[in-house]
């Protein structure tokens, strides 16, 4: 019998374990996170700029049933599409997904830092899925083969936060 609980464990801790270890890098290496966010800033105001620029030039069409982003929520869900692209293509090709972090950390509107972090939230976010639908599986076999659906988004996300481009 597969004991689930280490699933359910895994897939409730796993969120603050990684907060924890940016803690940690924060206590580490201050000066570099503290560059690091600096720039962040500086692009996720230049993303929000560019939004609510979008925002005036576009004139308000149909009616939607769910109401449109606004500016800030534009940014963050640029940022979140371009960690999604990075982690999709580091699985086939990580010198090509690297020169894609640098080509848009050389467009301004994001750095490197924040696109490969957001590239390790959706491999993370994709791990914690399988491993959810795991701790529900009623069957042991198909709960052992949902938590090995986990692992090579688990190695993705190691992979790009030790990820160096420099």
């Amino acid at each position: 019998m597969v004991d689930s609980l280490p699933v359910v464990y895994l897939g409730h801790t796993a969120a603050p374990l990684l907060e924890a270890a940016r803690a940690e890098d924060d206590a580490r290496w201050s000066a570099a996170v503290a560059r690091e966010r600096e720039q962040a800033q500086r692009t996720s105001a230049a993303r929000v700029a560019l939004a609510r620029a979008q925002e005036i030039v576009e004139e308000p069409e149909l009616s939607w049933p769910v109401p449109l982003p606004n500016a800030q929520q534009s940014a963050a869900i640029d940022l979140a599409g371009a960690g999604d692209q990075v982690a999709e293509l580091w699985r086939a090709d990580p010198e090509q997904a690297a020169a894609l972090v640098r080509e848009l950390a050389a467009g301004g509107e994001f750095n490197a830092a924040e696109v490969l972090d957001a590239a390790v939230e959706a491999a993370i976010g994709t791990a914690l899925l399988a491993l959810a639908d795991a701790g529900m599986a009623s069957d042991p076999s198909m709960k052992a083969e949902q938590c090995l659906e986990a692992v090579p988004y688990l190695v993705l996300a190691v992979a790009l936060a030790s990820a160096d481009l420099d």
